[in-house]
């Protein structure tokens, strides 16, 4: 099918946002960690029922195990935990607008360790869609402003965890140049793999205590981390080892990272947002790129 890899990139983008809104909501109320920890153990049981249902075909070698592993790691815990504590310190806004930096570090690592060559034209596409981005997080307001302010420890927190976002893409390509694997099965050796390193580490903290009666003292908590996890770890993450197994890394990150344009209806409609003609602006301009990089 031809732009599939693209396609499942836009799907990712799409699916992420809702997680981003739902997980936003849960960890108000029990906290990130527990949202963290519970949604890798959600994603596990999904991907386990979707095996069973679906009946898929366990073949993968010991160095495709080895690289989805490795990916795992350096993507959901090392690049996650690192965006997490961005977050905390300078805020969503100007964290997302930092791990604009996925693609073009994607594409830079590829090109030397894959062999990734990206035309004219794909660039271009890529530099258009970056700056709609970065228009529509830069003006976006941070509510409570105050509460958040721009220091280093903040940005290399960000700098870090879009590191660990464009590592792990690059391992999990290796494994998917290696032979084909289904989806589903990448982003369940991915998940997997991270779960049996953060599981224990959240076991041996004190905030990841009676995880089963948080949850039962806040139904809605359960609910928004139920979507999140069916939105972003099991969806989500199948989808985005579907699209760089069918795009180029450099163009796959890119579509990926349209959150923000994606998220401006749902705020919209969720939050009661009020949209400026500046992210209106920000969101044809990254429309535009996207365009190209179809195109290309």
């Amino acid at each position: 099918m031809p732009l599939f890899g693209e396609t499942a990139a836009l799907i990712t983008a799409f699916f992420w946002s809702i997680t981003s809104i739902a997980f936003t909501e849960a960890s108000k109320r029990v906290g990130p960690f527990y949202v963290n920890v519970t949604r890798m153990a959600m994603a596990l049981v999904f991907l386990i029922i979707t095996f069973l249902l679906f009946n898929v075909k366990i073949n993968l070698s010991v160095s495709q195990i080895l690289n989805l592993g490795v990916s795992g790691f350096i993507g959901l815990v090392i690049g996650d935990t690192f965006l997490f504590k961005a977050y905390r310190s300078i805020g969503a806004r100007v964290s997302m607008l930092i791990m604009s930096l996925v693609p073009p570090m994607s594409a830079f690592l590829a090109y030397f360790f894959l062999d990734e060559k990206l035309s004219l034209l794909g660039f271009l596409g890529i530099i258009i869609t970056m700056s709609g981005i970065a228009i529509v997080v830069f003006k976006r307001e941070e509510k409570p402003t105050s509460n958040y302010r721009i220091d280093y420890h903040g940005i290399f927190y960000a700098v870090i965890g879009a590191a660990g976002q464009a590592v792990g893409l690059i391992f999990a390509k290796f494994a998917l140049n290696e032979g084909e694997v289904n989806g589903f099965l990448a982003g369940f050796v991915r998940i997997l793999s991270a779960f049996i390193i953060f599981y224990p580490l959240a076991l041996m903290t004190s905030r990841f205590k009676k995880p089963i009666h948080v949850f039962n003292n806040d139904r809605k908590a359960l609910m928004f981390t139920l979507i999140g996890s069916i939105f972003g770890p099991f969806l989500g993450i199948t989808f985005s080892m579907i699209s760089i197994t069918y795009a180029k890394i450099g163009i796959a990150s890119t579509l990926m990272s349209t959150m923000p344009i994606i998220m401006l209806p749902m705020v919209r409609f969720y939050y009661k947002e009020e949209l400026t003609w500046i992210s209106i602006m920000g969101a044809f301009v990254a429309v535009a790129g996207v365009a190209v990089l179809f195109l290309h």
